[in-house]
């Protein structure tokens, strides 16, 4: 069975980044450009992660989270916050089940995010795929 991501954000290489990061470890990635367009996909896929920008146009990755943590159907999805600075995400934080950072490896950062959110067998699973 294959693994889904949703991936939002709307800067095209910071998408294109982490989709293509995904997709070479084996998942199907959705992907939207704000947190509007992603509730629409959540209407036809349930990702097991979804990786989100926060400042994005029509719909921010913190209205976003809210959303989703207030449908009780979709509550338990881990969300991965990618931000471009540390500053100010402290609430947002608190919802969210890892923060990575744009300025730093974005590709380090989402395998241990994969490890900490699916847990180690699945880090495993998608090392092995990858050749790593």
């Amino acid at each position: 069975m294959s693994r889904v991501a949703l991936v939002v954000d709307d800067s095209m290489l910071i998408r294109h980044t982490v989709c293509r990061f995904l997709e070479e470890r084996g998942f199907t990635v959705e992907s939207a450009t704000n947190g509007w367009e992603a509730l629409e996909a959540l209407k036809r896929v349930r990702p097991q992660v979804i990786i989100t920008d926060i400042q994005m146009p029509i719909m921010s990755g913190t209205e976003l989270i809210t959303a989703l943590k207030s449908d009780a159907g979709l509550a338990a999805i881990p969300i991965v916050i990618v931000a471009s600075k540390q500053s100010g995400l402290e609430e947002v934080e608190k919802r969210a089940s890892f923060t990575i950072f744009k300025d730093i490896n974005i590709e380090d950062q989402l395998a241990k995010a994969l490890e900490v959110v699916l847990g180690a067998k699945a880090a495993e699973a998608q090392a092995a795929r990858s050749g790593a």
